[in-house]
């Protein structure tokens, strides 16, 4: 095994198990603080990680609508997981964070606020859809004329090292969204783990001139023809294992033209309103401010806390609440993520991670709504 320091961004290379914490290694020597999937509390979680033993080596994961469970998979593998509750989004756009504090002094109030110094991390594990979400929030804090600080800090600096699926799960309709199972550019690093014949390896493709720095420490040997045929095979065969499908045809119309179909008030019966939909999607980005005092009202801070549009106040206007169903508030929140976020944004804000579906008590899919919505496209007359 040699180390070739000449690596240049779009080489492929491979990378035998046992130097993946090299790459650790590479990334702590720059500065950077690592954050990678482990398993904990039962389920796949993003945490700060030191070494690559704290990887889910020989965990594995079964997924369906309300129904998610750990368990052991093939052992040697350190990636065959698909996803948990949490997203990336976390690390760059925190559940809270203080927007600025107030102090009283002798000479009055003074105000600082929040430091936009940014964080060195590395994002280790990003599946190709979590970086398709990561993407879509680019443009949401930072591809307007209005850009968060905060987030733009952090992403600029962030280290992306993705991991290419080798199988879907039950929920998983990325392939529908365009968005994997195989990550084509935005990332430094990214990782396809191939275990054939009792080998189990990576093939990286190295995406940047930060991740060819990150590479050329860490030993390697180029990638041959059998390598990338592999990564090839493994990539088709886990898109056509999806384990779902949405229809992307015309949907944004399709939404509009049936906002007063009768399936939004028989999916709000079912639906408990406990915003888990919300919370685990990678892209949804609703907030609220929250204003607090110490006892004593020296100090006070406002604090930005997620928030989502499932929950009754967070329509509630002068004239009171504008969404008041259950009903119409999956209404809103579909609408905007398939169709209106198009206008908005310039693209979908699904990526077809499947999270939404995982995580619903009561096991709501959006693919199954949008389907029902699609077989009576124009026979519904109903208002809310």
């Amino acid at each position: 095994m040699v180390v070739n320091t000449a690596v240049k961004s779009g080489d492929t290379l491979v990378l035998e198990r046992e130097h993946l914490q090299e790459v650790f290694d590479s990334l702590h020597k720059r500065g950077y603080s690592t954050i990678g999937p482990v398993a904990a509390d039962g389920a796949i979680s993003y945490k700060p990680i030191a070494v690559a033993a704290e990887l889910p080596v020989g965990w594995t994961d079964e997924q369906s609508p309300g129904y998610y469970r750990l368990k052991r998979g093939e052992d040697g593998r350190v990636f065959d997981y698909l996803s948990g509750s949490q997203s990336w989004k976390r690390w760059l756009f925190p559940p809270e964070r203080p927007m600025f504090k107030a102090a009283r002094t002798d000479n009055g109030m003074e105000f600082s606020a929040e430091s936009t110094e940014p964080k060195l991390i590395a994002l280790i594990g990003v599946r190709p859809c979590e970086l398709a979400a990561i993407n879509i929030q680019d443009r949401v804090f930072m591809g307007d004329r209005y850009s968060d600080p905060i987030y733009a800090a952090n992403r600029r600096e962030a280290f992306i090292l993705t991991v290419n699926c080798s199988r879907s799960g039950g929920t998983c309709f990325c392939a529908s969204m365009k968005t994997g199972p195989k990550a084509e550019a935005g990332f430094d690093v990214s990782l396809t783990e191939i275990s054939e014949s009792g080998r189990n390896y990576f093939v990286v493709e190295v995406g940047s001139e930060l991740g060819a720095g990150v590479m050329s420490s860490v030993r390697h040997t180029s990638a041959g023809g059998a390598e990338k045929t592999a990564v090839a095979r493994t990539v088709a065969r886990t898109a056509e294992s999806m384990g779902r499908r949405l229809d992307t045809a015309g949907i944004r119309d399709l939404l509009f033209r049936n906002l007063g179909h009768p399936e939004w008030e028989k999916v709000g019966a079912r639906c408990l309103g406990c915003t888990n939909c919300t919370m685990v999607c990678p892209t949804c980005f609703c907030t609220t401010v929250e204003d607090r005092t110490s006892l004593g009202g020296e100090t006070a801070e406002r604090v930005s806390i997620w928030d989502s549009c499932f929950t009754i106040d967070y329509s509630r206007v002068a004239g009171g609440v504008m969404r008041q169903s259950a009903g119409s508030r999956y209404r809103q929140w579909l609408t905007h993520k398939l169709a209106s976020w198009i206008d908005q944004f310039g693209s979908s804000g699904c990526v077809g991670c499947g999270r939404c579906i995982t995580w619903c008590p009561v096991g709501i899919d959006l693919t199954e709504e949008v389907g029902v919505i699609r077989a009576s496209d124009g026979a519904s007359t109903t208002k809310e």
